[in-house]
């Protein structure tokens, strides 16, 4: 039986592997080479950064066939390493083995990568999901096709939307409660030679209401808030603070002001999600115009028989 699971898998993480070859939203070296179950793997996510890979593989069931995997891989890619990062939770309860390992080759512990015009540093060893959130790639290019102006980036992480609003705004204010991650977000202007980006530590909540208080106005702003509903109890408490993050952002936005706001809750429908934002326009007094309904990028693919495969949501709006 195994030989036949074996090729069954490996049809399949071609198979993926050919759609990303063909996908014209591809503009840069980094992005998701293998979705899970939407890509016929599941449990296995392979996300590549430029030269090197990215692997997580969270099922016993597939962890006979990781090395026929990996051997793929590096045939198709020709990487010059493959870092393991088994330092999920659901590795434990499947009793595999766990921790940040290479696999194959030598992995730095920062990359470099390319997104469109921008330049950025992953840290695959210790950063979020395998090193960068590429799973909002296109949404960072919508956001910039309308961005203008002065600019607010709140929960920046490394200033991924920054970095692109950067390209198009007079000037973006990156907001993280992480000094790190800020850290990480000033090397990376660095790196792309901006200087018009500025970094500031604190509570988003906190900050948005001083910025309405001070009467400070954008013409955009861009929110990419954590997973605030990680189970459906939570439900009630995200969507509160999902409207209080809408709302304060609205009020900042000059009239034709334009925001881009995102839910990665899979708890959060979305239809809750919309509900959401007519509550917040609603409580600002603000008209609403939507210009794009959005999801992850086409390298994160969902499939009909899975919705938690359809687990983000982002809106790009127009502000009357």
């Amino acid at each position: 039986l195994k030989p036949a699971n074996e090729a069954l898998l490996l049809t399949h993480l071609e198979r993926a592997i050919q759609q990303r070859r063909t996908d014209s939203s591809m503009d840069g070296n980094a992005y998701r080479v293998a979705h899970s179950d939407a890509d016929g793997l599941p449990g296995v996510t392979v996300d590549k950064y430029g030269d090197y890979l990215v692997i997580q593989q969270h099922s016993a069931a597939l962890e006979p066939y990781l090395d026929a995997l990996l051997d793929a891989l590096e045939a198709e890619y020709q990487s010059l390493g493959i870092l393991a990062r088994f330092d999920g939770k659901s590795r434990s309860l499947e009793g595999l083995e766990t921790g940040v390992f290479e696999l194959r080759g030598a992995v730095p512990e920062w990359l470099e990568v390319r997104e469109g015009n921008v330049r950025y540093l992953v840290d695959p060893w210790r950063g979020q999901k395998t090193g960068a959130f590429l799973d909002q790639r296109e949404n960072r290019s919508a956001l910039k096709a309308k961005a203008y102006g002065r600019a607010l980036d709140v929960f920046s992480y490394h200033a991924s939307f920054g970095l692109h609003l950067a390209t198009v705004c007079d000037d973006v204010e990156c907001i993280d409660a992480s000094q790190p991650a800020l850290e990480r977000g000033q090397e990376n202007a660095s790196l792309n030679g901006f200087t018009n980006l500025s970094f500031t530590a604190g509570n988003a909540f906190d900050i948005l209401r001083e910025r309405e208080r001070s009467g400070i106005k954008y013409q955009t702003i861009s929110l990419d808030p954590p997973a605030l509903a990680k189970a459906k109890r939570d439900l009630p408490a995200a969507y509160r603070a999902y409207k209080e993050l809408n709302l304060r952002a609205m009020k900042l936005l000059e009239p034709g002001g334009i925001l881009g706001t995102a839910s990665c809750s899979f708890h959060v429908s979305e239809s809750d999600f919309y509900d959401m934002l007519r509550d917040s326009a609603s409580d600002a007094g603000r008209t609403v115009r939507i210009l794009e309904r959005r999801a992850q990028s086409s390298d994160h693919p969902e499939i009909l028989a899975l919705p938690e495969s359809r687990y983000l949501k982002y809106a790009l709006l127009e502000i009357w």
